[in-house]
């Protein structure tokens, strides 16, 4: 045989491997989301590894053009990665595929402007992807909206961004194996400004779905959104770093907290020689609490240019080992209502209500902004709130997110063919957020009449949406 022959036998074996491996991804035997939350929950912790083009300039964000000889990580040893987070307990890891300067540490076809085309020329998710599973562990992914290298920002995206999207996420999805969750970030945050209109969040989420259906979307979008219901995500987060912290009290959803161990998410020539954070009060104050709060906690170590976790990093893991173990009965989740994933057609449009005060008036109600709200007038006896959409539309879900604690019974009705109708729909959630969902509707408007409250009732935003079924 030929080395022609040769070379083409083994493209083909190799190209037959990923399709049988795809295949077998696409057609693993889908399970319920509410199992699959479960699982993320008693999976109790993880090691966050925030590794790439950050890691090599001393910053969090690197420069977008940063060249690519800088990338060299002689020592590179994800199996390194994986007997660390053994050490310490922990039950799967979660790599940064793509940061938000975006750098891609994998072979992708996408761009040039890849780990590929570095002095490494190795693809770090392959070689992280295997270690960890070789270990026992679970593999998770993170993957950046946002992305200053290819121009993927405010104001400016456009449908070949996001097809790149859609093309490194299916790669991702395809090429590496089962991936229990994707961990999407710089996405409808304040410092993004990328909305779930300018990404279609829904087609994202099904493509992710129709490429692996077990795998778990994770948007880190906790911060604009109640934390009484899941907005965007599979698993609502919570980036302590940033402020967010959990409620151990009053939390009934599966939930993800994370922080670094050392005192930034990207290796810093600092880290060496400055201590971590102290791993008694991880585990005491922060992990074993929030394991029986449902929440999973992913912990931050980051490699260093070398590609392997300083010694202090990994004696505190060592640590960490000795104080915690998982949970032998984690607590069950209680019912939850499915994800909010489509878009709001309801923001911005023209809205109307009966009497309120100036400084609330209606506008406040649909403005995307949880913050402020449309808020009765304390003397009006039947308040109501609307909005009114351009041409008939077609919706089955409405969320109703109080802006205060009156107490209100909602009731529902629309406007179509000249009449208004009762709108039939059973509340789900917590009082804080209720969620409608109903049997397709077309309608010019769509009205809630507010009755029972205690005190004058306020609506932090009303939203109405058309789920894919």
């Amino acid at each position: 045989m030929t080395i022609k022959k040769i070379i083409a036998l083994l493209l083909f074996v190799s190209a037959l491997t990923s399709v049988e491996q795809v295949s077998a991804q696409q057609n693993a035997k889908k399970k319920n989301l509410t199992d699959l939350q479960q699982d993320f929950v008693d999976l109790g912790l993880g090691m966050f590894i925030h590794y790439g083009m950050p890691t090599f300039m001393d910053q969090d964000w690197s420069d977008p053009d940063a060249a690519l000889n800088l990338f060299q990580s002689p020592k590179l040893d994800a199996d390194q990665w994986a007997k660390a987070a053994k050490s310490a307990n922990m039950t799967y890891g979660c790599l940064t595929t793509k940061h938000h300067s975006g750098f891609p540490i994998w072979n992708t076809k996408t761009t040039s402007y890849n780990v590929m085309n570095t002095p490494l020329k190795r693809d770090v998710v392959k070689e992280y992807a295997d270690a960890f599973r070789k270990n026992g562990l679970k593999v998770m992914l993170y993957y950046s909206i946002l992305d200053t290298h290819n121009g993927i920002r405010p104001n400016q995206i456009t449908p070949a961004h996001i097809k790149l999207i859609k093309e490194q996420i299916t790669e991702l999805l395809t090429n590496y194996g089962e991936i229990t969750a994707l961990v999407i970030d710089g996405w409808d945050a304040p410092w993004s400004r990328i909305s779930y209109d300018d990404v279609p969040f829904e087609d994202i989420y099904y493509l992710i779905k129709s490429l692996q259906p077990n795998c778990l979307v994770m948007d880190l979008n906790a911060a604009k959104y109640p934390t009484e219901a899941l907005f965007y995500t599979d698993i609502k987060s919570y980036e302590q770093g940033a402020g967010q912290f959990i409620s151990k009290e009053s939390n009934k959803l599966p939930a993800l907290a994370c922080l670094p161990l050392q005192q930034n998410w990207f290796w810093k020539t600092s880290f060496p020689t400055t201590p971590v954070k102290d791993v008694n009060e991880l585990v005491n104050k922060f992990i074993i609490p929030y394991n029986g709060a449902y929440c999973n906690f992913i912990l931050n170590v980051a490699p260093n240019k070398n590609g392997l976790i300083d010694d202090n990093a990994l004696t505190a893991l060592k640590e960490m080992g000795k104080l915690y173990k998982p949970s032998a009965n984690p607590p069950k989740l209680p019912q939850h209502p499915a994800p909010i994933i489509s878009s709001n057609i309801a923001k911005g449009v023209i809205s109307n209500s009966t009497w309120s005060d100036d400084m609330n008036i209606m506008d406040f109600a649909n403005d995307d902004n949880f913050r402020s709200s449309w808020s009765s007038n304390p003397t009006v006896k039947a308040p109501w709130y609307e909005v009114k959409f351009e041409k008939s539309m077609p919706c089955n879900m409405i969320v109703i997110t109080a802006g205060n604690s009156s107490g209100a019974r909602y009731d529902l009705e629309y406007f179509a063919d000249g009449k208004w109708l009762p709108l039939k729909a059973q509340a789900a959630g917590e009082k804080k957020v209720s969620i409608f969902r109903f049997e397709r509707i077309w309608c010019e408007k769509i009205r809630v009449n507010l009755s029972g409250f205690k005190h004058a009732p306020a609506i932090a935003e009303f939203a109405v949406f058309d789920e894919r079924n």
